[in-house]
């Protein structure tokens, strides 16, 4: 299963307003494990960028200028998440900015179906809704980085995927993770050693079973795949 760990930062709160994104993260997860790749990009939002919006984010207008606009990076957006759900924080807030951004150009907007909410995952499991610097508290989530660097929309990304395996059943995911991992060493370790045997075992069938096996083969139809393990 593949999943989009997606967040953006934008001008102000409200797209119908005329506020736009400024940047956008995305984490790829694979059966619940970052993979390693990432999307990640700047934006013109071709307008100005309020003081109240740059305190939250520090992408300034200048900053921000010369950077490609959302028309001209959107398809690549739309082919790095094609086909994946999209786990995002506060769900309706990204999700209404991206399809206010697709409905600009016009492209096809993303389906509310195909998107996971972990704010409401949250409430649902504590009964109160949790900002993401509570649920890294939470769930030992190292916010350091954040802290000292302050918003970042691949930065929040990072954080929210290891917050969402903890809202789906930590303990569980991260065995998985470890054990595909060490599975993973274990082969790239002994990748050399892994070879065929350079002369075959002797076969444990007798002449008889042989024979029989044989003349099932052939009423098989000249087709037949087992027909290439005997020689004519």
């Amino acid at each position: 299963m593949r999943e989009i760990i997606l967040d953006t930062e934008t001008t102000g709160l409200d797209p119908f307003e005329g506020h736009r994104i400024v940047e956008i993260g995305c984490v790829e997860l694979v059966n619940r494990i970052p993979t390693g790749r990432t999307w990640h990009c700047h934006l013109n939002p071709e307008r100005e960028v309020p003081q109240k919006a740059y305190e939250v984010h520090g992408l300034s207008t200048d900053f921000l200028r010369d950077k490609p606009r959302f028309a001209e990076l959107a398809d690549e957006l739309l082919t790095f998440v094609e086909g994946a759900m999209l786990v995002m924080h506060n769900a309706s807030f990204d999700f209404g900015f991206l399809n206010a951004e697709l409905e600009r150009l016009p492209r096809a907007l993303l389906r509310w179906e195909h998107v996971v909410d972990t704010l409401a995952r949250a409430a649902a499991a504590s009964g109160r809704a949790a900002s993401l610097d509570a649920l890294c508290r939470r769930y030992g989530v190292d916010l350091t980085e954040r802290e000292t660097s302050g918003h970042g929309a691949l930065l929040d990304c990072r954080l929210l995927a290891s917050v969402y395996v903890e809202l789906i059943g930590g303990n569980q995911a991260r065995l998985e993770f470890a054990a595909n991992g060490a599975q993973a060493a274990l082969l790239q370790a002994n990748a050399e050693l892994i070879r065929p045997r350079p002369v075959p075992l002797a076969s444990r069938l007798s002449a008889a079973e042989t024979e029989a096996h044989r003349a099932f083969v052939a009423t098989l139809g000249e087709g037949a795949a087992w027909r290439r393990y005997f020689q004519a």
